[in-house]
């Protein structure tokens, strides 16, 4: 038996014991939601087949309370399923980025999927052991961005002992897809080998209220290392009105094999040049300023990727198995960035990026719950490859968002979001595919009382 699994056996033994005690109970909660996401990607370029695919998932949550005593103990549990509602072959998604794929190359009908935590607390110090974790740190951003929410397996501790300080320290070994029921090691997009090791440590320190530091580091055994510095600053400028500074840093390097150049572990840096081949090398800053009056929001910023290199990021896309890649959803990951956007990324290597976004919140007309926002994204420098090396590409991205979610009547909590996206690049990036992309999502959750 892994450790994991053993470890996880013996805290819900002790939980069973102890699960008639006040507050276990008491404070639990449990809720029910669902998800219909209506996805339609077209290549302009009439390179590639649209996508359009359409499909309803449910997750189930139940959180516990922690016993009582010295040392609380605790449980989590989550239950989903997916379902497959539209868009058969030749419009599904190859690679499972909605549903998971099926022997003949269309979307399987329906996967499920269980998880559990379990988790003990201790004054101010948390742990959760299990395989429905779902971090939420610069160092690793869990993606929910379709139909279900991908999740880990490992621990995670958490601790806010000192006054204003989070500390996070933990260790994952697998990881379950947004669109799969099948768990894989961990890697990166591009290679083919994987690690069952990715350990991670920071803090967030919050100076003042208006004031917070951050510092992680995490490393993918085998594959590469990475520091992350940030910083978020929150100027008061008067009655319903702020100035707000984000920068992020990161700085990543080889590891282990990575570094020594073995088969399999080194990648293709998110399709764009590296200085040594398949080898991490990056480091990547950006700045963002956003001044908020009343419900308006203006966002601008810029961002640059290092020229030696692609940003780096957990991504099990091209995980592959007696040679032949695993279609299985478990690819599609998000990382700590604003370009993190609805088709690229913009993260390979050289990019300058500068982008902008304004957001408003109608409830400051007397529509609550409206919100839009549109954001734009242009890239230049980029750093060719193959044929093209030495060249230097650009690229653009235009986004539009609008939510709206009901706020009384029978329906409240009813949520519905469009999405839409459309991505230039010029030709010969390799990677890029000109593309307009819409998402339309309804959401709503029932918290059971």
């Amino acid at each position: 038996m892994k450790k994991s699994t053993l470890a996880l056996a013996i805290a819900v033994g002790v939980m069973a014991q102890q699960a008639s005690a006040a507050g276990f109970i008491e404070d639990s909660k449990a809720s029910v939601s669902s998800r219909t996401l209506y996805f339609n990607s077209d290549p302009r370029e009439g390179t590639g087949n649209r996508t359009e695919e359409t499909a309803t998932g449910l997750k189930f949550d139940y959180l516990s309370g922690f016993t009582q005593g010295t040392v609380g103990f605790g449980l989590d549990v989550q239950a989903l399923v997916g379902i497959h509602l539209d868009g058969g072959r030749g419009h599904h998604a190859a690679n499972g980025a909605i549903t998971p794929t099926d022997s003949d190359g269309s979307s399987v009908d329906e996967w499920t999927r269980l998880g559990a935590n379990a988790k003990a607390r201790f004054s101010k110090t948390e742990l959760r052991l299990g395989n429905a974790l779902a971090p939420a740190l610069p160092i690793l951003v869990s993606n929910d961005g379709r139909l279900l929410p991908a999740a880990f397996q490992g621990g995670i501790l958490t601790s806010k002992e000192l006054d204003g300080v989070t500390f996070t320290a933990g260790q994952l070994s697998k990881t379950i897809g947004r669109a799969s029921s099948n768990w894989t090691d961990l890697s990166v997009n591009g290679a083919t080998k994987t690690s069952d090791e990715f350990r991670f440590a920071g803090a967030d320190w919050k100076v003042t209220k208006d004031l917070t530091l951050q510092y992680y580091f995490a490393n993918l055994e085998d594959f590469y290392k990475q520091h992350f510095l940030g910083l978020v600053h929150v100027l008061p400028l008067g009655e319903d009105q702020s100035f707000k500074t984000d920068l992020r840093y990161f700085n990543s390097s080889a590891d282990g094999k990575n570094d020594s150049n073995a088969t399999g572990y080194g990648f293709n840096n998110n399709s764009g040049y590296a200085k040594h081949a398949g080898e991490v090398d990056n480091s990547t800053w950006s700045a963002m300023f956003t001044y908020s009056l009343s419900g308006h929001a203006i966002m601008v910023g810029h961002q640059q990727v290092g020229d030696d290199g692609g940003m780096v990021f957990l991504n099990q896309g091209s995980v592959t198995k007696n040679g032949t890649t695993r279609n299985e959803g478990n690819g599609g990951s998000s990382f700590y960035l604003f370009t993190d956007s609805m088709v690229d990324g913009f993260n390979r290597a050289g990019t300058n990026t500068t982008f902008g976004q304004y957001s408003y919140d109608f409830a400051r007309v007397g529509v609550p719950g409206l919100k839009a926002a549109v954001a734009y994204l242009h890239g230049d420098d980029i750093k060719g490859t193959g044929v093209v090396a030495g060249r230097e590409f650009s690229q653009w991205e235009r986004d539009m968002r609008v939510d709206y979610v009901i706020q009384n009547g029978p329906l409240k909590g009813f949520g519905t979001t469009l999405r839409h996206g459309s991505y230039r690049a010029d030709a010969g990036l390799n990677g890029a595919t000109d593309t307009d992309q819409t998402r339309l999502i309804f959401n709503y959750t029932y918290a059971f009382k």
